[in-house]
């Protein structure tokens, strides 16, 4: 397993450094474009809300992301140190009406469940939130399925 720290700050002009660094090491752990843009968007999302809602606007934190690159896949890792986060308390979005009659906030967090293989959030008992998003390499899988045992 290959992988890199990095930290910025809470501001949203670090998301574009995030996601160059991101894209990089999807890339690095053999993602194809869709899943590499899955990981993007996930991550993107992700770093908004920390700023947003943990941070409560920008400046205000920083954000650390670890990628790491697996057999299998790639797994990211995002941490902060703003306020708790509960995500058994965030509404799952409504699918059953118009997108003009949706709240403008909520969605997100189904969002990056739906672009990435598994989704856990953790708080670190020495302070912070720490969320972990993994994405597959599929066709990594789909090639050792086709050589077979071996």
């Amino acid at each position: 397993m290959a992988g890199s720290t990095w930290t910025f700050p809470g501001r949203f002009s670090s998301l574009a450094k995030i996601a160059r660094l991101v894209r990089q090491a999807s890339e690095e752990a053999g993602l194809n474009d869709t899943a590499t843009y899955d990981v993007e968007l996930a991550v993107d999302e992700a770093c908004t809300n920390i700023i947003e809602h943990s941070y409560g606007g920008e400046g205000k934190g920083r954000i650390q992301c670890t990628c790491m690159t697996t057999e299998g896949g790639l797994c990211v890792t995002l941490r902060d140190w703003g306020s708790p986060f509960e995500p058994g308390y965030v509404p799952r979005p409504r699918r059953d009406v118009p997108l003009s009659k949706l709240r403008s906030r909520g969605a997100g967090l189904g969002l990056i469940q739906a672009s990435m293989d598994k989704v856990r959030y953790a708080r670190d008992p020495g302070g912070g939130n720490v969320l972990t998003l993994m994405k597959k390499n599929h066709w990594h899988a789909v090639e050792r399925e086709a050589r077979g045992p071996g």
